[in-house]
């Protein structure tokens, strides 16, 4: 693996806590964050060398020969990274998606369109296969944001485990929320609300969960992205188009539930035009932010070009 200087590695860690921040939203991916900043082959072939053989280099060669073998130092600081992002934000963003939620659904639009161009240009080739993977994907993403959610306010360990493992796998994939496939299963209020309260046990069976499902879906990644780079990003570019709608400003409540606090909240939601949002649509002020969403893209994208030249 490649050498680094410290101030590399600080660089890692903040791209760590981009990924984190956009792993805390329900419809955000952090996958595509380590895609756009120009992390994402490395950082899925530093995880799929994680492997039994791996590990007994570790008694055979000593600890240097294996750190350097799953590229450690790389994996470490963009792991303090996502964990200082999700403890110190997750509190934030729940607060903001609760009582500013669409002018923050209206930035991460804007992030996420802007993600889809940048993802659609690193295929180096269109042919007819791909453009039907682009397609496929693009439905898959969008039915998949139409489902109705689970409610699960207790969930035993064996369902969290599972739920951790199925958004582990979603997390790494540029469109798909991990936080999202936690909605959707009804574990994302159990998760959130342990991350809050500093349930080590609750939260120690969702990342256990999660390991498991990083170090076997990471090698099916990158033998997709060795063999058929060009078909996965077409699926991926895909897959992100069609989340679109799960992030759409405007929603319209189809159906509520009470939560564990009794407190009434939307179940159901489906997406409309902000014209026909009832209530104050803040227009000037989504499409603001939305544009701020997209630069920050630009940015994140010229910074990766920057650091990889040096």
């Amino acid at each position: 693996m490649q050498q680094r200087k410290l101030i590399h590695y600080f660089i890692i860690t903040l791209k760590g806590m981009a990924m984190g921040a956009a792993d805390v939203v329900p419809g955000v991916s952090g996958g595509t964050i380590a895609f756009i900043s120009g992390i994402y082959e490395e950082l899925l072939t530093s995880i799929s060398s994680i492997k039994f053989s791996t590990i007994k280099l570790l008694k055979d060669k000593g600890f240097r020969v294996f750190w350097d073998t799953i590229n450690g130092n790389f994996l470490v600081a963009l792991l303090i990274g996502i964990f200082i992002s999700i403890l110190s934000l997750a509190k934030l963003i729940s607060w903001l998606l609760e009582n500013k939620p669409i002018l923050v659904w209206s930035f991460f639009f804007g992030l996420v369109l802007a993600s889809i161009l940048f993802i659609g240009k690193q295929i180096t080739k269109w042919t007819v296969l791909s453009v039907i993977l682009f397609i496929v994907g693009a439905l898959v993403a969008y039915y998949i944001t139409t489902l109705q959610p689970l409610v699960s306010e207790n969930s035993s360990p064996l369902f969290l485990f599972i739920a951790g493992a199925l958004a582990i796998c979603a997390m790494i994939l540029p469109g798909i929320s991990g936080s999202f496939i936690l909605v959707l299963l009804g574990a994302y209020k159990p998760v959130l609300d342990a991350i809050h309260d500093r349930d080590f046990k609750l939260l120690a069976i969702v990342i256990s969960g999660g390991v498991v499902g990083l170090l076997t879906f990471s090698k099916v990644l990158k033998w997709l992205f060795n063999n058929y780079k060009n078909l996965t990003l077409a699926v991926l570019t895909g897959f992100i188009l069609g989340s679109l709608n799960k992030i759409w400003p405007w929603k319209e409540t189809l159906t509520w539930r009470t939560n564990s606090h009794g407190i009434k909240v939307p179940f159901n939601e489906q997406s409309i035009s902000p014209l026909s949002f009832e209530g104050d649509a803040q227009l000037t002020m989504a499409i603001l932010l939305a544009f701020v969403g997209f630069v920050v893209i630009l940015i994140l994208e010229k910074v990766a070009k920057l650091s990889k030249s040096h």
